[in-house]
Order: C-alpha cells, then structure tokens, then sequence
C-alpha cells in the first residue's frame, strides 16, 4: 500500500508540493521513506495526488504529481452520534468508524458517561478526536474527512433540524434488518456504559427516533454503534 498523508491546505492538482513538517518527520523518521518512494496525498475534499518523493535534507517534496479522482465514501450518510465513553474506548470507536465509512460523529453527553467534558477540556478533546479521523483516513484510503461535531447533550443533538433518519440502539427494541426501505441518510444514537436513562430513551422516542436492536445479545458500548454500521454498509453494497 502507497503511503498516504493528509495535508492541511489545498494540494496543487499536478507539479510538486512540499509535505508539512509533521508528515515529513513521519515519512522519513517513522515510515524510513527514501528519495523515489510512491506517496500519495490528500486535502480532505476528494481525490488524491500521486507522486514521488524527493528528500532534501529535512524536507520531503512530493514530485511528478498526477491527481486522481479517487472516492471511498460509503453509498449510505451515517452519522455516529455516540454517549461519551471512558478511557480510550472514544478512540476506538472514532478511529473504527471512520474505517467503516461514518460520514461524522457526534459526541453526546449522557446521564451515565463516565467521561465528562466540557469547556477547553472538551474543546481540546475533539481536536484530539479529529487527528485520529485524519490517522484513520490516512490509513483506510478515505480522501474525504469525516466531521467530528462539538461535544454536545442529547437533547441539544435532538433539537437540530434534519432529514436523516433517527435509529437508537435499545435491547428490545425492532430488527436492524427489518428496516425497509434502507434510508440514504441515518443518525445512529449509541448509548453510553449502562445505557441510556429512561428520560434520555424518552427524549429519543419523542424526537422521532425508531429504536432499533442487534439481536439477542447486549453488546458494550464501543461495539454497538461498529456493529451497526458494519451491517448497514453491508446491507447498502458497501461491502
């Protein structure tokens, strides 16, 4: 696989680019990329530069670029809107569902996350979120970065307007397969470790949410929204 690299900025479509300084140390520190080696980049709008690389001294220059319409994006528009999860599960999560084709995340926070966020704290923590969106795209092929929306509480999340369809994970709740026909956009709310409040359920349910189940089994939090999303692409050809 051709090495990938985001570049924050807009890539020229043809001649030579030079990559930034966090890329480059990548590159040639981490990765021991030499002069000649095939790299690719992309700026997160769509399609992708093809070139070689060029080392001189610290810098690393992209050569003979060719662009490439390249997209990746799964058929179907799902936005993961996931309760706040603990430790390092948020990671997993963000970094496995861009893997799987979510168009974004929104991060809620719930009566029983764990994790609590808010102010700076929460600011810098979605900037942490979106460099691994950009390690997850750099990684997976994606040339079009999923967005990773302000940490927010459910009913503020609940109160945009919008025209995806709302599904919320709930034991009990109808068959994942059974919805017909397969909606072109879809909210996915996933709750937190021990699930979502009955108040929450209630806010969801009055919101237009269809509560939706995975079988008879009770999946983790940082497995249920993948599961999901695993199975909606699958059932839309992504797959």
């Amino acid at each position: 696989m051709i090495p990938r690299f985001y570049f924050p900025g807009v890539l020229p479509r043809d001649g030579e680019v030079s990559l930034p300084d966090g890329c480059a140390h990548h590159a040639l520190k981490a990765l021991r990329l030499c002069s000649g080696d095939a790299v690719a980049l992309f700026d997160g709008s769509g399609g992708e530069l093809h070139a070689r690389l060029d080392v001189r001294g610290r810098l690393a220059v992209a050569v003979d670029g060719q662009w490439q319409e390249a997209s990746r994006e799964s058929p179907l528009d799902i936005v993961l809107v996931q309760a706040l999860a603990s430790g390092d599960k948020m990671d997993w999560v963000i970094q496995k569902a861009v893997e799987l084709g979510a168009a974004g995340i929104i991060p809620v926070q719930a009566a029983r996350s764990v994790l609590r966020l808010a102010g700076e704290r929460a600011d810098k923590k979605r900037e942490h979120w979106r460099q691994v969106v950009i390690a997850a795209c750099e990684q997976c092929g994606r040339n079009r970065l999923p967005f990773v929306a302000p940490v927010q509480s459910l009913a503020a999340c609940l109160a945009q307007t919008m025209e995806a369809v709302r599904l919320v994970l709930a034991p009990g709740g109808g068959r994942l397969s059974a919805i017909q026909p397969l909606p072109a956009a879809i909210h996915l709310y996933i709750g937190p470790e021990g699930g979502w409040s009955d108040e929450e359920m209630a806010l969801c349910l009055q919101a237009g949410c269809r509560p939706v189940g995975l079988g008879p089994r009770i999946l983790r939090t940082e497995t249920a929204g993948l599961a999901a999303l695993a199975a909606l692409q699958a059932r839309a050809g992504d797959f």
